[in-house]
């Protein structure tokens, strides 16, 4: 298998309204901002796969050897300086399906839907889990 692109979508279920969210590029720059509203937000991430399967790409960050993840940017963090939040969710690549991975075509990505708030109402932040997992949907 050579290297492909897989195209990731992130939904972001109950985003707290009013608040910027944008992905976060690899050198820390907010990339497509949008304020929440009453509805999810959705980010379409390309990454690069490669056997082992290895992620890489504008967007996907690593720690250590093998944990690779991107960051949806929050508040200040995503270019709203005036924004009482700034924040960062972490979402890991490094350990997508890999049965989901083959089945991947040009017609269809891998999508997740991700918390939007946290417990106490604000906007979720640090390492979240998919609420359901991935799973294969056409474009």
């Amino acid at each position: 298998m050579s290297k492909q692109i897989v195209m990731l979508r992130l939904v972001i279920d109950d985003p707290v309204p009013g608040v910027t969210y944008s992905l976060q590029d690899k050198k820390g720059s907010p990339v497509d901002p949008v304020v929440a509203g009453g509805a999810a937000l959705s980010f379409d991430v390309p990454i690069q796969v490669a056997p082992g399967p290895k992620m890489s790409g504008e967007f996907v960050r690593r720690e250590g050897a093998e944990r690779r993840f991107v960051y949806i940017a929050i508040g200040a963090q995503a270019g709203d300086a005036a924004s009482d939040w700034s924040r960062r969710v972490k979402i890991d690549v490094h350990d997508l399906p890999s049965d989901l991975l083959a089945q991947v075509a040009a017609q269809n990505l891998l999508e997740c839907h991700l918390p939007g708030r946290a417990t106490d109402g604000s906007p979720a932040c640090a390492t979240v889990r998919p609420l359901n997992g991935w799973r294969l949907v056409e474009r």
